[in-house]
């Protein structure tokens, strides 16, 4: 398998919609093959249509407050005293995190298809949160599937949920959390696909999903180039990007935009969930070896037990705690074009606390743990390495979680 220069990634795949002729496809149910073969022509026809671009960006600029900051993480720096430390602060955006812009697109999708009704599933809560928001903007009526477990360790999220008008559906089976909330969200589909539009979450599911997804997040680089030649003049020699990854959305959006410069010179790293210190459980299916499965309609990196049946996981994130992973990344880990570890819970909380304690910034627990690799791998290099880490959520959702870990100073937001 070989990364191509000049094509954009998400149409790297084969026939059948695999990456590397091992990665996504459609693993669907015969009911559903003909609304994904509606999706794909609708968005292929879209993301070609010069108006619709427009529209999209300038609801993009006008209500989600694209570009979002470029900063130097200066106090910090002077603490850790190696690499460059810079953050794009992708919280910045409205509602505070990434997801609004998928949630965005997929909103504009179901309106040019004439749909009313649009249904989505989430774990930390930003995706339900953002789609609640965008259903209300384009008038649509919306539900959300959710763990339970993740109900209730992300109350501001699901508050926020229902006061934008959306249905939130609480998922009991499985582990209750972000997997189960994809199944449910899919399995409702399947039954009113005629009337409504399913927006994924993530980069993950059959591969209209994963395309429409990194489309829409990849204007986190888009911005991020542009302001990088602004702040530089040029694409720094050594330049490492450094990103949370569960399903893989912010991380993608994050890459996209670089993906024709060679490996040297710019480094993608994306930072897994390695779950509780003293647990055997994770959320990191590229770094601890996982094998390839079939789960939510793509063949991926899947954690999964000695049978072969999907492992439940385990991370103090929800919005990482997945089992498995976009095809995206799958196809980037084995043409090494991007590099994969993990952080576990506890380092993530470390590097919170070291964060908030140098820099005016609030990262959720998802970049919280890319923060924490950045930061000891920073002390490797030397002044000329720029580290640029996305901020891709802000910690409001996390506050009973940080109160409970680190006390109440760690949990007060202005």
């Amino acid at each position: 398998m070989k990364l191509k220069k000049k094509i954009p990634l998400i149409d790297q795949h084969n026939k059948y919609g695999m990456w590397g002729n091992k990665f996504g496809g459609n693993f669907v149910p015969e009911t559903l093959k003909k609304p994904i073969n509606d999706l794909e022509i609708l968005f292929n026809k879209l993301r070609n249509d010069k108006k619709f671009i427009q529209e999209r960006d300038d609801y993009f600029k006008n209500w989600i407050g694209s570009p979002t900051r470029f900063v130097p993480l200066n106090n910090l720096n002077n603490h850790i005293r190696g690499a460059q430390i810079w953050t794009k602060i992708v919280s910045d955006a409205n509602g505070g995190a990434h997801k609004i812009y998928n949630a965005t697109v997929h909103c504009l999708l179901a309106k040019k298809a004439g749909k009313k009704f649009i249904v989505g599933d989430t774990g930390a809560g930003y995706a339900g949160k953002m789609l609640s928001m965008a259903a209300k903007k384009f008038g649509l009526k919306c539900k959300i599937f959710m763990g339970a477990k993740d109900i209730k360790r992300q109350q501001p999220n699901v508050k926020a949920m229902k006061k934008n008008g959306a249905e939130v559906i609480p998922v009991y089976t499985g582990s209750q959390t972000l997997i189960d909330a994809v199944s449910e969200c899919m399995r409702y589909w399947v039954s009113n696909c005629d009337t409504t539009h399913m927006c994924v979450g993530s980069t993950v599911g059959p591969n209209i999903f994963v395309k429409i997804c990194g489309w829409s997040t990849s204007q986190i680089s888009r911005e991020l180039k542009k302001q990088i030649l602004e702040e530089f003049g040029k694409i720094p020699k050594k330049l490492k990007l450094y990103n949370c990854v569960g399903g893989g959305s912010s991380s993608f959006g994050f890459w996209n935009e670089f993906m024709d410069f060679e490996k040297k010179q710019v480094e993608f790293i994306g930072v897994e969930a390695g779950g509780p210190k003293k647990s055997k459980r994770h959320a990191a299916p590229l770094t601890y070896g996982s094998k390839v499965g079939v789960l939510h309609g793509a063949m991926q990196y899947v954690v999964q037990n000695k049978e072969g049946q999907i492992e439940e996981t385990e991370s103090i994130s929800a919005g990482l705690d997945y089992s498995g992973v976009s095809p995206l990344h799958c196809f980037l880990k084995d043409t090494k074009r991007a590099r994969y570890t993990a952080a576990s819970d506890e380092d993530a909380l470390k590097a919170y606390k070291l964060i908030t304690k140098f820099e005016s910034l609030r990262p959720s627990l998802e970049p919280s743990h890319a923060f924490s690799v950045a930061i000891k791998e920073a002390k490797k290099f030397d002044r000329e390495t720029i580290i640029i880490v996305n901020s891709c959520g802000d910690a409001h959702k996390d506050k009973n979680i940080l109160k409970a870990k680190l006390g109440y100073k760690y949990a007060q937001f202005n």
